[in-house]
């Protein structure tokens, strides 16, 4: 279905780099108390802030940003081997207060206009399902949202990103811990698009990776720890990721 889709065009954007592609989408939450004061947050020149779409919590979509332009809301960001993400990516607002005001469930009328302009977005631009991300996946040690209460799995249910199927929950036993199943974890996290901090024990740098990791894939257990669920989950989205990488390449 086609989203319908109001304009409140905002002024912070500018140009994309010439000859660039958009091929990546960015979900965020809003993170503030109300609707209107992301929106006019958005909207504030002074704030230097903004992103392409917001989609409130009755589903009502706003356009701020024109999708040829670069809107301003991923930051310091790192994917897939790529810095600058703005560059290259369409970002989309969801209204939630997030997890300093009271975080909170997002309503099916959200999801499922999110869903809608999801398909939309990708409908234009050559995005592959693995590069359909969180702003806490591109930007672990600053960002939480969309986090653990998103329906990542629903909005991949119907094709947009990639989720892992039949994949057992070995719940929050076994961690890892010795030098070579870290490397492991290292290396599967590198195969998705994160960046990961040196080879080294479980520090804290690798913890803030696989926390982002566990909100998008792994909700049920946002610990930071690679225990036994968390890695079967981390290589069962590796080998999509992978797979995802490949036929964008063969294609």
């Amino acid at each position: 279905m086609k989203p319908e889709i109001h304009e409140k065009l905002s002024s912070n954007h500018d140009e994309r780099p010439a000859g660039g592609r958009v091929d990546m989408l960015i979900l965020h939450y809003t993170g503030m108390k109300t609707a209107q004061d992301a929106i006019d947050r958005l909207c504030d020149p002074e704030a230097r802030v903004s992103s392409h779409y917001v989609v409130d919590e009755d589903g009502e979509i706003l356009r701020l940003v024109p999708e040829e332009r670069r809107a301003w809301h991923a930051g310091v960001s790192y994917w897939r081997g790529h810095h600058a993400l703005n560059d290259r990516s369409i970002g989309i607002e969801i209204v939630n207060p997030g997890h300093e005001w009271g975080y909170r469930d997002f309503p099916a009328p959200q999801m499922a206009a999110v869903r809608d302009l999801c398909l939309s977005i990708l409908s234009r631009h050559p995005i592959p399902a693995g590069n359909v991300v969180a702003h806490s996946d591109v930007a672990p040690d600053r960002k939480e949202d969309p986090g653990e209460k998103f329906r990542w799995d629903d909005l991949a249910c119907n094709g947009v990103g990639i989720w892992p199927i039949r994949v057992p929950n070995l719940g929050t036993g076994g961690e890892i811990r010795d030098a070579i199943g870290l490397r492991a974890v290292r290396a599967a996290l590198v195969r998705i698009g994160y960046s990961v901090a040196p080879e080294g024990t479980l520090d804290p740098a690798l913890s803030t990776v696989l926390r982002a990791f566990q909100r998008h894939w792994r909700p049920e257990a946002v610990t930071g720890q690679a225990d036994g669920g968390t890695v079967a989950r981390l290589h069962a989205v590796a080998e999509l990721a992978e797979d995802d990488g490949a036929s964008q390449r063969s294609g």
